[in-house]
């Protein structure tokens, strides 16, 4: 915790604050830390009972995805607060978690719009890598009924599986961008030059685009 302390910078806490985000501590040092501490599931505990966000990061890099157990990530995503902390459990542990499929259908279904967030970021991931058994038309009448008035943390999770079933499925591709367009989700979201809008209609024909460029 001493040497979390010490990393802290106020700068980048001011920015991570306008993100939800209660740290001010360098990434790439935090995974550094991380990497001479390797992986230690004890430590990885006790950091996370301390709720600060900055030791919660640094326990998400040094834990054993699939030693813990299906009740205790629930409650860990529960008690997660902030977007980074929640992001990195989902993305870095909960993934790789022989539970990660109960969970999906579970946190899907949840009606505070934050864990179910995490049960459709469960669910793009599995639109790219493992979609058999997926009911993607269902997928889509849930997202064009319900994401426009979404809370944020739950419109930007449908959004992605949006745009995740048009780039990966050609059948469903039409109707995805049509959705897209009508509900004009993130349409005006300022995006970096180079880099891709969250605007499904825009990122589904530029991800396409270079798919079939290579």
């Amino acid at each position: 915790m001493a040497e979390l302390a010490a990393l802290e910078d106020p700068k980048m806490r001011q920015v991570n604050e306008k993100h939800g985000d209660d740290h001010g501590v360098n990434l790439t040092k935090l995974r550094a830390l991380a990497k001479r501490l390797k992986t230690q599931q004890e430590l990885a505990r006790g950091l996370w009972a301390t709720d600060d966000t900055a030791a919660r990061l640094l326990a998400l890099l040094i834990c054993r995805p699939k030693a813990f157990e299906r009740d205790e990530l629930d409650t860990m995503l529960r008690e997660a607060r902030t977007p980074k902390v929640h992001d990195w459990l989902v993305n870095y542990v909960v993934k790789k978690n022989p539970h990660s499929e109960e969970l999906r259908s579970a946190w899907f279904a949840d009606p505070d719009p934050v864990v179910a967030s995490a049960g459709w970021a469960l669910t793009t991931e599995r639109v790219a890598k493992k979609p058999e058994g997926l009911d993607l038309a269902g997928l889509l009448d849930t997202i064009e009924s319900e994401m426009k008035d979404s809370p944020e943390r739950l419109q930007w999770a449908m959004n992605h599986c949006l745009a995740q079933i048009g780039i990966e499925q050609a059948e469903y591709r039409t109707r995805a961008i049509g959705i897209g367009e009508r509900l004009e989700v993130l349409k005006d979201y300022p995006t970096s030059p180079g880099c891709t809008s969250p605007f499904a209609p825009v990122w589904i024909t530029e991800m396409v685009r270079r798919q079939q460029d290579k």
